[in-house]
């Protein structure tokens, strides 16, 4: 019925048809206009995560600011009049750009020990770097010695200065949270927009500047407006490239210039409709889905290939039979397999939707209807324009068997065992290479060494205390169970205490605690600058001549402090309204065999077993628990969804074939790719991180389509020959040799991947290009020794 339906409106009315397909690749093509890209760190988000929204709440609480940082390593040394008239340029510089709150350099720092007042009269009229009449020298001296500033704003070395750029707060978006979604995308985008404006700006005044000394930007605003322009690049890069390459594959493989214009056709007409569709539906393309125009275009053409290859098979075996009747018979026998193929690589797209990460599930979704688009494009589109050309100009000129798929075939029949022992192997070395298999997510990784983006992020991990913020908070007794230390200070301080409740606050208990998780956490070797309301003790310290200040002496500083340094030096690192206090601290990203999960469970057990502390009274927050967050969710959910992937194909074999032994058959040899793959990135210690952690799956739903054609055209030789050795041999002759140019040109679609400037889509082309090509080779030889010792189809 569907196939007489499809015969009489497709193959019958091809005019028709393609003004239909034109009429669809016009209106998709509007909407391509709305095609968005998104790499802001909300993307890379468990929606709903606690974490999240407790960050959010820190945030709020002490008032912290995005923010990016520069390092800025003069030519002369640092405290030399050009080096500090340079520095305090570029700080007005920066500081007049309006969407700068404030910037914080060395020239900033309030000089408390810089005269010989008294402590109280040093706070009221400090002086700073940039003041006339300070002694430089013993200033820089004191900030170089600082526990607040030194790894902060500046290096340990001296030779190289931090400035911290705060960036606006934008209050718009609580403003708008119950509006529409749209409503909310548009404001995000503009942020966006705004964000990336704001790094264009800096880098012009960066560059007006590089005369003077070495600058470098860093800070995750910058991380994530470096990531968008990647993003656009590769897929530029990826769809031109991909798109030469299938051309010169396409005049390798069918040397006829309409052999090369109907299957890109096809690519063209699948890529601008999906790009238009996700535009109307409002998909953004992260850096999850970067690739997926590149993949598309892969797929079709492989699709296309075999459509083509079987056409040309049927009318060199049927001269007789005019054009109508070849598509006709072509469409037959090419339906059932490709619809198969299309529905076993949906089955492994559809496994990312388990992530609990949108841009996952967005990319699994994605990659699905991409598919079922290239599956009726290529059915509709392929033969109409096929029906357009006269007969002469489609004909190739004769084809000599593939030496390669006659080699491989060979091998089949003469040297199972030699398959068999070396499929074993390969399963051993997986089964060893899986188990040493970890998640790590490590954004100065992901770029290259020669980008300024690394530079930057490796400088200020070196010489300025780390890049990945990380958060503990210190929860205190409430009011109740602490009465009794405030009576202590009733003793002492009279009706004057019971007046200002922060004196009150300052206990010797509360103290020591953030001293000693402070300094716990100073010295894990993976964390560089760690600040905190004890940092701001050690400092009062100093000031003292070096006597420690009792409980009552900070409660009395604490209220005699001016407001403009409270704010900027204590609030925050202390909330008395909350009871708590805040810890900062930053990890060095680039050390080498860093595993942020390890470090993350270590701080949390020995917070509680070697400190003492209740699992009430801290909490890890910030933006490495939420990224490790997501990759602990993404490695689980990839995991158990592969066994369901797994289960879902060979339920589509046995669908497709109505035989358990073929379709275990089918399956095993792409099974071995895939795991395979996984454990050669294993055995060579590189984690996987969100983008190769889906190569599994993927390579299965797309490797399994080699081996539905090729049983399925076993199937149908066999019953002509009932010879399993000649329809072997027929079969690598045929569609061996589609199997062979799909998956080459698949292998090197996916090397196009290596023009990446990201590192994690460099590594998933290069492994998903090689489990290609093992499960190429899989098939055509594994698969046909063992149908030949298993014999499914009987004796």
């Amino acid at each position: 019925m569907l196939a007489h339906l499809y015969q009489n409106t497709v193959l019958k009315n091809p005019k028709s048809v393609f003004v239909f397909l034109l009429i669809a690749l016009l209106s998709f093509g509007y909407f391509s206009k709305d095609f968005r890209l998104d790499a802001s760190s909300e993307t890379l988000l468990i929606e709903g995560d606690p974490d999240l929204e407790y960050l959010r709440e820190i945030t709020e609480r002490y008032g912290s600011k995005d923010f990016l940082v520069l390092t800025y390593t003069p030519n002369e040394g640092m405290v030399s009049d050009s080096s500090i008239n340079n520095l305090l340029s570029l700080k007005y510089k920066i500081q007049s750009l309006n969407w700068v709150h404030s910037v914080i350099t060395l020239l900033d720092v309030p000089l408390l020990n810089n005269s010989d007042e008294p402590l109280q009269e040093r706070l009221k009229n400090f002086k700073t770097l940039k003041d006339e009449d300070v002694d430089r020298e013993r200033g820089f001296k004191e900030i170089l010695n600082s526990p607040v500033f030194r790894n902060f704003v500046i290096s340990e070395n001296g030779q190289t200065s931090g400035i911290i750029v705060n960036i606006k707060k934008n209050d718009k978006l609580k403003d708008i949270q119950n509006k529409s979604r749209e409503e909310i995308e548009n404001y995000r985008d503009e942020i966006k927009r705004q964000n990336h404006n704001n790094i264009l700006e800096i880098r012009d005044v960066i560059k007006s500047y590089e005369n003077v000394g070495k600058i470098y930007l860093g800070g995750i605003p910058m991380i994530a407006d470096d990531m968008m322009t990647f993003i656009k690049s590769d897929i530029i890069v990826f769809g031109l490239g991909v798109l030469i390459f299938i051309i010169a594959t396409l005049w390798f493989v069918f040397k006829k210039l309409i052999w090369i214009i109907v299957p890109i056709s096809s690519c063209f007409f699948s890529v601008v409709i999906m790009v238009g569709l996700l535009g109307l539906i409002g998909w953004k393309v992260t850096v999850i889905s970067s690739n997926f125009i590149a993949l598309m275009l892969i797929l079709t053409m492989a699709m296309n290939i075999h459509m083509s290859t079987r056409f040309l098979q049927i009318k060199k075996n049927f001269p007789s039979k005019n054009k109508f009747e070849i598509l006709k018979l072509t469409t037959e026998k090419m339906y059932w397999p490709i619809l198969y193929t299309v529905l076993t690589t949906i089955i492994a797209f559809l496994s990312l939707i388990f992530s609990e990460i949108k841009p996952i599930i967005d990319f699994g979704w994605m990659m699905t209807l991409g598919l079922i688009t290239s599956f009726l494009v290529t059915f509709s589109l392929l033969p109409t324009l096929l029906n357009f050309v006269p007969n002469e100009n489609i004909s190739i000129s004769e084809n000599k068997d593939s030496k390669i798929t006659s080699f491989l075939g060979k091998i089949s029949i003469n040297n199972q065992k030699s398959i068999f022992t070396i499929t074993i192997l390969v399963i051993v070395l997986s089964i060893f290479g899986i188990s040493k298999l970890e998640v790590e997510n490590s954004f100065i990784n992901y770029f290259s060494k020669k980008t300024e983006i690394y530079k930057g992020m490796k400088l200020i991990d070196d010489e300025l205390g780390g890049t990945t913020p990380l958060e503990v908070i210190l929860k205190f007794p409430n009011k109740i169970e602490d009465e009794s230390k405030e009576e202590e200070f009733d003793d002492d301080w009279g009706d004057e205490g019971s007046k200002d409740d922060e004196k009150y606050w300052f206990t010797k208990d509360k103290i020591e605690k953030i001293a000693n998780v402070h300094n716990y956490l100073d010295g894990l070797p993976q964390i560089g600058k760690v600040l905190s309301f004890s940092s701001i003790i050690d400092v009062a310290t100093l000031l003292n001549n070096n006597k420690p200040l009792g409980t009552l002496e900070m409660g009395v500083l604490y209220t005699k402090i001016p407001q403009n340094i409270k704010t900027e030096i204590i609030d925050p690192y202390i909330s008395i309204k909350d009871n708590e206090a805040r810890i900062s601290l930053r990890i060095i990203d680039s050390q080498e065999n860093l595993r942020r999960n390890d470090l993350i469970e270590k701080i949390n057990l020995d917070l509680e077993k070697k400190l003492g502390l209740k699992q009430s009274e801290f909490k890890l927050a910030g933006v490495l628990i939420l990224f490790n967050n997501l990759l602990q969710s993404l490695f689980k959910s990839q995991i158990l969804t592969l066994g369901l992937v797994m289960i879902g194909i060979f339920l589509m074999f046995f669908i497709l074939f109505r035989n358990i032994k073929l379709s275990l058959i089918g399956v095993v040899p792409n099974f071995i790719a895939a795991f395979f793959i996984l454990g050669i990135i294993g055995i060579l210690g590189i984690p996987l991180d969100m983008m190769t952690i889906t190569i599994a799956a993927i390579t299965i739903g797309i490797a399994v389509d080699n081996s539905i054609h090729y049983i399925y055209r076993f199937k149908e030789e066999f019953e002509n020959t009932k010879d399993y050795k000649k329809t072997l041999s027929s079969c690598h002759s045929t569609v061996g040799v589609a199997i062979l140019n799909t998956s080459i040109t698949i292998v090197f679609g996916f090397s196009i991947l290596v023009l990446s400037k990201f590192i994690p889509t460099i590594y998933f082309g290069i492994f998903t290009g090689l489990a290609m090509m093992l499960a190429m080779i899989s098939v055509l030889t594994l698969l046909p020794s063992l149908l030949l010792v298993i014999k499914p189809f009987g004796k």
